[in-house]
């Protein structure tokens, strides 16, 4: 195995020890090579990046969701759209404040199926349990299962089918 290929496994086991654990941070020095993996405590200091924002804006399909049903109450036109766009995109800021939310533990693709066109690993209002698989993100053609981290039901999911994901960013909620 190269040293680079060493280094990387040595990364993604120390990704996987610190979501397992209640560890902020571990560093690791060894043969001259220094690797830091550290935890964010806060997912809105992730948020702020524009790069973020177009992911999210992608999985836009719960946003468009919630949108349509609050202008159909109304019964004619209630509000102007930019108002109901204010109102989604604060929905969509209290998804990311919320307890349950699961973020990307690596970089790479999301994926909802086992195999394209299979039926998804969870969907929004599905009861999920501790350990159950919610999503595959497959980085360096590695499949790697994400698992709920808690029991409960899937309340927004963020990413869409086949997206690129970075470490940290949020997946979906479960309540």
């Amino acid at each position: 195995m190269s040293k680079l290929a060493e280094a990387k496994e040595l990364i993604r086991e120390l990704a996987e020890l610190l979501q397992q654990s209640e560890l902020s941070e571990i560093e690791v020095e060894e043969d001259g090579l220094r690797i830091r993996v550290a935890r964010q405590l806060t997912v809105t200091a992730q948020l702020p990046p524009p790069a973020l924002q177009p992911a999210s804006a992608t999985g836009a399909a719960p946003v468009s969701e919630t949108i349509q049903p609050a202008a159909g109450q109304a019964g004619g036109p209630s509000e102007p759209p930019a108002q109901a766009a204010s109102d989604a995109a604060s929905e969509e800021e209290d998804w990311l404040s919320h307890p349950g939310l699961v973020t990307a533990p690596m970089v790479g693709t999301a994926y909802v199926a086992p195999e394209p066109g299979a039926k998804p690993f969870v969907q929004v209002g599905d009861t999920v349990e501790e350990g159950q698989t919610l999503l595959i993100i497959e980085a360096m053609k590695v499949m790697n299962p994400i698992p709920a981290p808690r029991a409960g039901t899937v309340r927004h999911i963020f990413f869409s089918d086949a997206q690129p994901v970075e470490y940290g960013e949020p997946l979906l909620v479960i309540a």
